[in-house]
């Protein structure tokens, strides 16, 4: 697995990392995410699961993992993990982020599952409890989803508490979220104290589908930051799992390189010169290991023609994004 460096002198992580997105909590807007448990979705199945799904990825070369406070009970799997395992610190890196409270109450029933809050207090708070389970594990803080509608990065109480997590050894980072994602992450980029950027890292969605952010994403990576990419395959919708009419281009090019779909979407998004870190949210072994094989594909310039109908205006894409179903 090819490695790289966090921003700001940080530690090694791998260039693929594994999402906990939906192996935290029940529920989650993937396609197809209630058919993933076979074993049954309460607390006890779902974190043995998480534990074989995490094994499995350390197995594969996988040493970052990508959690947040809202994702049920992922940071908590996360540490059983690494305590049943005897997993040393230096043996990977993870990232966490605060700014939703988890409000679904281990429940698939159409509730509100998470509430968003940039506030100074919820930082705090979320911080103090992300830092109790994780402990020296801990090396990447950042802002979940953060956006205009919050305005959390014109906060300066906010940009200070983080300044002062920083400074006390932490990296920290924004990830960015909507239609405006753009606009978020050139303003991450800007934002700088004595001289030095705030920010480690920037995560954001895009895929073949949503391609709005790469200008930032490669301004991001110029000025020096790790760019982490989420949401590659579009929520299941770049997989087996999404319309067949939408991905036909995506079908025709997978059945001539005898990849699988999956596979040549992240090797699209891998293929980014900016983009440093590509996060799979694969809840199965096999998924994972289907997710990996992008790593041997190698796409022509022919093939990325082929792809570009693919893609998507971002308004369009962040519509359709807020009608997939929690499963």
């Amino acid at each position: 697995m090819e490695m790289r460096r966090l921003a700001g002198g940080g530690p090694t992580i791998s260039r693929v990392g594994l999402g906990m997105a939906a192996l935290g909590r029940p529920a989650y807007i993937t396609l197809g995410h209630a058919g993933d448990f076979p074993e049954g979705r309460d607390v006890g199945s779902m974190e043995m699961h998480a534990h074989r799904m995490l094994d499995h990825a350390l197995a594969a070369g996988i040493h970052y993992f990508d959690a947040a406070r809202s994702y049920g009970r992922a940071e908590q799997f996360l540490r059983g993990w690494i305590d049943s395992r005897g997993i040393k610190p230096e043996q990977i890196v993870v990232g966490s982020k605060w700014g939703y409270r988890y409000t679904g109450e281990w429940q698939v029933d159409g509730r509100v599952q998470e509430v968003k809050d940039h506030g100074l207090s919820m930082l705090q708070s979320q911080f103090s409890e992300s830092a109790a389970i994780l402990g020296p594990y801990l090396r990447l803080y950042q802002i979940h989803s953060a956006g205009p509608e919050t305005r959390v990065l014109e906060d300066q109480r906010v940009l200070d508490e983080l300044r002062r997590l920083r400074d006390g050894g932490l990296f920290v980072g924004v990830t960015a979220t909507g239609p405006r994602q753009l606009d978020t992450i050139r303003k991450a980029i800007e934002i700088r104290f004595d001289g030095s950027a705030l920010f480690s890292t920037v995560q954001a969605t895009f895929n073949l589908l949503e391609r709005s952010a790469e200008p930032g994403l490669r301004e991001a990576h110029d000025a020096g930051l790790t760019v982490l990419v989420k949401e590659a395959l579009a929520n299941g919708r770049l997989t087996s799992k999404g319309t067949e009419a939408r991905t036909e281009p995506l079908r025709k090019i997978a059945n001539r390189l005898a990849a699988p779909i999956d596979a040549v979407a992240l090797a699209f998004v891998a293929k980014q010169p900016w983009a440093d870190v590509v996060l799979s949210g694969a809840t199965k072994a096999q998924q994972l290991d289907s997710n990996l094989r992008a790593l041997e594909v190698s796409l022509s310039a022919d093939d990325l023609q082929a792809l570009e109908p693919l893609r998507v205006p971002a308004r369009e894409y962040w519509a359709e994004r807020a009608r997939l179903p929690w499963n």
